[in-house]
């Protein structure tokens, strides 16, 4: 089959380059190795979907500036919620979040198969590509692979759970235009697992270094096994040569492994480079972000004054922090928990010293609560990835090749990625569009 553009993967970006070349009537066939478009939207905004926000700054986005400069010029968070609008998509928003009135992720995914079904765009799903191959005698782009058919699969033959392949159809396709759009490791059950990286770099492009963004990391110390189950509003920071170098707040999540929750997602590009250039990366939390350190101790205080005789000093933290964090806040700072007013006394310690100390340390603690993180959780649980196709290798503005002609890339395959809040589908929509523009 012979095509003006064919895109290899049909994900955000993917079937974003579709829908606009196809509005420019080029005949388009979209190939996706999955069973059905967009499995990645599915899981986004914990199946909402926050397809942009209102936020939109530069300094939301990491990788390549002249990338993303060029994505603020040519595709803005306005024009993207006026392309699900006019595709239907009632959209609203939330703290500055847009997610479609039906709060639904799969609202999203059939309003883009809707499209593609009336620009004629064709679409095979559970193909694998084997290989691709330039024709420099008339600048062609071969396609091929093979589709597989599964047992007890329907019309449009989408895989069922647990089915076996039943045949292999090989398939042959030409193309003027190839677009690929297969992402990068994130999350590779739903399809970015790597394995079209193999025919890119036969086609002479290379990679920067990639490393998993927005999860969870483990940390060290067996601490966290003890406070695994916490969630508290708290700010964490990353500290690189004594300097803060990037933070964030909001509810962090303390697991068995350690660190996860939106915060450290905010924070995980920073944190993937360091470990990426094996830095000891150091992180700081401030488990009461909203309360001054003078306002801490006057409190810390107050609640010595009223503790009985024989309770321990942990009680002091009762309705300040959880209680799986009292015992580790003491630890963290050698002070025994365990110990009481009476102990002091008893052991004829100078108790206004003692207490002082105690706060000062208490107050460290809390408010300066220091972690070594060692490694990402990686990307099966990661929702993105930073580095991508050597940015060298790419014309910034029409995200094509500067290798081949007309060969292009797109989403998360080049080297930009955001944070948490709908920019890095922002990213993948925005590219998306900028290449089905500039297809010839």
């Amino acid at each position: 089959m012979k095509y003006d553009v064919i895109v290899i993967g049909a994900g955000a970006s993917g079937v974003m380059s579709a829908i606009t070349a196809a509005r420019q009537n080029k005949s388009v066939l979209l190939l996706e190795k999955e069973n059905k478009i967009g499995k990645k939207i599915y899981a986004t905004g914990n199946g909402k979907c926050n397809f942009t926000n209102d936020y939109m700054k530069k300094e939301c986005f990491f990788g390549n500036e002249e990338l993303i400069n060029n994505m603020f010029d040519n595709f803005s968070k306005q024009d993207t919620i006026n392309f699900f609008n006019e595709l239907g998509i009632l959209s609203y928003e939330k703290n500055g979040y847009y997610y479609p009135n039906s709060n639904q992720a799969s609202s999203i995914v059939t309003a883009l198969e809707l499209e593609l079904m009336r620009l004629g765009v064709d679409i095979c799903l559970n193909s694998i590509i084997s290989f691709v191959t330039l024709q420099k005698s008339d600048n062609k782009y071969i396609v091929t692979g093979k589709t597989l058919q599964f047992e007890n699969s329907d019309s449009k033959n989408k895989k069922k759970k647990n089915d076996i392949i039943i045949n292999e159809i090989p398939f042959k396709h030409e193309s003027s235009n190839l677009i690929f759009s297969t992402g990068l490791l994130a999350s590779p059950k739903l399809g970015s697992d790597g394995s079209i990286f193999k025919i890119i770099k036969n086609l002479n492009h290379t990679f920067t270094p990639i490393a998993p963004v927005l999860c969870g990391f483990y940390c060290k110390g067996n601490a966290f096994k003890k406070m695994a189950g916490v969630r508290i509003k708290s700010k964490i920071s990353i500290i690189d040569k004594n300097n803060v170098k990037r933070e964030d707040t909001g509810e962090i999540q303390i697991t068995e492994y350690g660190i996860s929750g939106i915060p450290v997602f905010q924070v995980s590009h920073c944190i993937s480079e360091l470990l990426l250039k094996k830095q000891n990366v150091i992180g700081q939390i401030d488990f009461l972000p909203d309360f001054p350190s003078d306002k801490l101790r006057d409190l810390l205080l107050a609640n010595i004054k009223i503790l009985p005789e024989k309770k321990e000093f942990k009680y002091i933290l009762n309705g300040i922090l959880p209680d799986k964090l009292w015992n580790e806040v003491f630890n963290n700072v050698n002070l025994d928990s365990s110990f009481t007013k009476k102990g002091i006394k008893k052991r004829e310690l100078p108790f206004d010293e003692f207490i002082n100390n105690m706060i000062d340390k208490l107050e460290k603690s809390i408010k300066h609560y220091s972690i070594t993180i060692e490694k990402s959780r990686g990307y099966e649980f990661s929702q993105a990835c930073l580095g991508g196709i050597n940015s060298n290798e790419i014309n910034t503005k029409t995200l094509e090749s500067k290798i081949y002609k007309n060969l292009y890339f797109t989403g998360e395959l080049l080297d930009v990625d955001g944070i948490c809040g709908g920019y890095n589908l922002q990213w993948a929509w925005a590219s998306g569009y900028i290449v089905g523009k500039n297809i010839k």
